[in-house]
């Protein structure tokens, strides 16, 4: 029994990147020798273990065979017969498929450390092609490593796999998984970009897919391109260190600026209430999880007001904060107006311009807060006098302490 470290952790170690995963592939051995030194079975489509003490996975050496279309259209086979070298063979990328011994030694049948050294993301064989999760995960990789470019021959082969259908047999939640590993990378807008070059995106994320080649104001946005605004909104939602589902808020504020009339161009008539019920349906197609959704949906409707809130009145600023209901859930506000600042900030040449809105916001929202509603509702004569009296002590208190803020302007 021979037992190597392979993929990431090697390849990452190559690069001098950190990588707290570990996996392993064992040469030579059978379920049966695993649990006999105390490993426990995991997964169920072929035969993985955890060490009894690392907690690290190990999985018998093994080959695949295209059985359907998707990315369940697998039978595997590990055998103590299975080589490293075969094993190696089914993984995606040759900066993927490298290896490394007891004894320190590199195991690189696919020439992965010349990929590295080249910068190349290049896939190891035709295999590749019978995988469409593979075409995420170039993808993700492309938004992971920023100075690496996509080999051309594997940006062809992507482009057959689309144009064959595969792409159209991916499962929702993993289309999910790698989009939103993929928004988590440094430059994310790179992964959109690689999908789009190969036709997945259209097929995907179709929403998205339209933004690209629509016009806006240039006085608002000298990028004019509403897609490749998105693309910096998100890459200037990463810069600033947002969390997942401001990430995928920045992404989808905009959708409904795909579906604009032609004779309205380029401006936006109603685009956030599009953008909203668009989020919707991807978020439904993806089955987005509820906390990225939620956010979504709210900077998609309600950005533009944010963006306009140094013109705000003090009634209109509470609705806004009741609307999104932001008294109760003041963390997810901040999301909220991250997102934002992405989408101010995402934009040619504005990338340092002061954005206000957030700290007027959040004065307000802290004044509202203040706002003892108990002792309100406690002096009402009747419960429909409760929601009306506290929003008018919450539209007072705004205006004093804006108008506080102003007078120290």
């Amino acid at each position: 029994m021979e037992i190597y470290v392979v993929g990431g952790a090697v390849r990452d170690a190559l690069l001098g990147r950190p990588n707290a995963d570990r996996d392993h592939v064992v040469v030579g051995a059978t379920p049966e020798d695993l649990l006999q030194l105390g490993y426990r079975p995991v997964g169920k489509d072929f035969p993985v273990f955890l060490h009894p003490e690392t907690r690290e996975e190990y999985a018998l050496a093994r080959t695949e065979r295209k059985t359907g279309r998707g990315y369940h259209g697998f039978a595997f086979h590990a055998a103590p017969e299975v080589t490293l070298e075969q094993d190696l063979a089914r993984r995606d990328l040759t900066i993927n498929a490298m290896a490394q011994g007891a004894g320190g030694a590199l195991i690189d049948p696919f020439h992965g450390q010349r990929d590295l050294a080249g910068k190349i993301l290049r896939h190891v064989g035709p295999a590749f092609a019978e995988d469409p999760v593979r075409i995420l995960r170039v993808a993700r990789f492309a938004a992971r490593f920023t100075d690496f470019t996509v080999a051309p021959e594997t940006l062809d082969l992507m482009c057959t796999m689309v144009a064959a259908g595969e792409a159209d047999h991916l499962v929702p939640e993993r289309i999910w998984q790698e989009i939103a590993r993929g928004l988590m990378e440094a430059r994310p807008s790179r992964m959109f970009h690689v999908l789009r070059d190969c036709g997945a995106l259209a097929r995907l994320l179709p929403e998205v897919d339209a933004l690209f080649g629509v016009p806006q104001r240039a006085d608002y946005h000298p990028e004019i391109d509403t897609g490749v605004h998105t693309m910096m909104v998100i890459d200037t939602a990463a810069r600033n260190g947002g969390a997942l589902p401001v990430r995928f808020a920045a992404l989808c504020h905009d959708l409904g600026k795909g579906t604009t009339p032609a004779d309205i161009l380029p401006r936006h008539i109603g685009h956030e209430l599009r953008s909203e019920e668009l989020t919707g349906v991807l978020c439904a197609r993806l089955r987005v999880p509820a906390e990225c959704r939620d956010l979504a949906l709210l900077a998609a409707r309600l950005h533009g007001d944010i963006h306009r809130a140094a013109e705000l009145r003090p009634a209109t600023i509470v609705d806004l904060l009741e609307r999104c209901d932001a008294l109760r859930r003041p963390a997810r506000f901040a999301q909220l107006l991250e997102a934002c600042r992405a989408d101010y900030n995402g934009r040619l040449g504005w990338d340092e311009k002061p954005y206000t809105s957030p700290q007027r916001l959040l004065l307000a929202l802290d004044a509202a807060r203040a706002v003892d509603a108990g002792a309100i509702a406690g002096a009402c004569a009747t419960p429909g006098e409760i929601a009306g009296r506290v929003h008018a002590a919450r539209v007072v208190a705004v205006r004093k302490v804006l108008e506080q803020a102003g007078d120290q302007d």
